[in-house]
């Protein structure tokens, strides 16, 4: 087998129920973090992982999603004859080959393992990485580069982790760490949603993930774990004692939880702020707000 990856899952088959009444009628992962919505900041980093082939878990209600990553003719017409060449740049950045994009249904939200499941006939037999949208990464160089090429040196199974406050920990799946080499961390155990006081550490499993086939074999079980969902955690750790292990990668970068609404709003600034053409206004608006209460108060 292989230890290219070029294959990647992003299950979207989501309700987004947090962001109603905006996902009524707008699937989350294409709701707009600046001027670019979710999903294309996880496409994004995917290609620069060198990723070729983007397989999308989708639900009823996501056609929106099919539909942006569609060619735009009569878009694209109207920005040449305008000469709107960056913008028309901008636009074909969205576009995808085809055949280079599949969509598979989720008929019933089972968990995020048995979204990963519905994907398996279009995995085969290789290594492929798991994306969730609603984490977004602001790093120099994509978590997800950043995981590839530590996946070259390990095989195997690897997830990206970071540490997370003790109260926050029931909240995350967390890495029971076997041993600590800095970036990189062998793992003995994993636990989803640990109660209050009982994690085996602050480290965290987040949205990006690094997996072998032998998970897909472990999903066909279909056996349910936390909150009776089918979970991606309890197939990976089944992969601990095995021939090819588990790691934890702690990635350079600034973690946004996008899935909620605070998440969505912090992410909203820092990426404003990063940017050259909006960075001034809106600090000089935030300076405002900030003094404004501090006055009030």
């Amino acid at each position: 087998m292989s230890n290219k990856v070029t294959k990647a899952i992003f299950p979207v088959a989501g309700l987004g129920t947090r962001f109603l009444p905006a996902t009524k009628s707008v699937p989350k992962e294409i709701m707009t973090l600046v001027d670019r919505p979710l999903v294309q900041y996880a496409i994004d980093e995917a290609r620069a992982a060198g990723i070729k082939e983007f397989i999308f878990v989708t639900s009823r209600g996501k056609s929106a999603l099919e539909d942006y990553f569609d060619h735009a003719p009569q878009l694209e017409q109207e920005l040449e004859a305008k000469g709107k060449d960056k913008l028309l740049g901008v636009l074909k950045d969205t576009y995808m080959d085809s055949g280079e994009i599949a969509y598979i249904r989720q008929h019933k939200a089972l968990g995020l393992g048995h979204a990963v499941w519905c994907a398996r006939r279009l995995i085969g037999d290789e290594p492929f990485a798991v994306m969730l949208p609603d984490d977004v990464i602001a790093a120099d160089k994509p978590c997800l580069q950043q995981m590839v090429e530590a996946y070259q040196e390990t095989g195997g199974n690897m997830v990206a982790a970071m540490e997370v406050p003790a109260d926050k920990a029931s909240a995350y799946g967390i890495l029971d760490v076997q041993e600590d080499m800095g970036s990189m961390v062998s793992v003995k155990g994993m636990v989803e949603k640990p109660k209050a006081g009982e994690a085996p550490s602050n480290l965290a499993v987040i949205g990006r993930y690094i997996l072998s086939p032998k998970i897909l074999e472990n999903l066909d079980a279909k056996t349910t774990g936390a909150g009776g969902e089918i979970q991606l955690t309890d197939a990976i750790a089944k992969e601990i004692n095995g021939d090819e292990g588990v790691y934890g990668y702690r990635f350079n970068g600034q973690r946004y939880d996008c899935g909620s609404k605070a998440g969505f709003l912090q992410a909203t600034v820092a990426f404003g702020l990063s940017r050259d053409d909006l960075r001034d206004d809106l600090e000089a608006y935030l300076h405002e707000v900030v003094s404004a209460r501090k006055a009030a108060q």
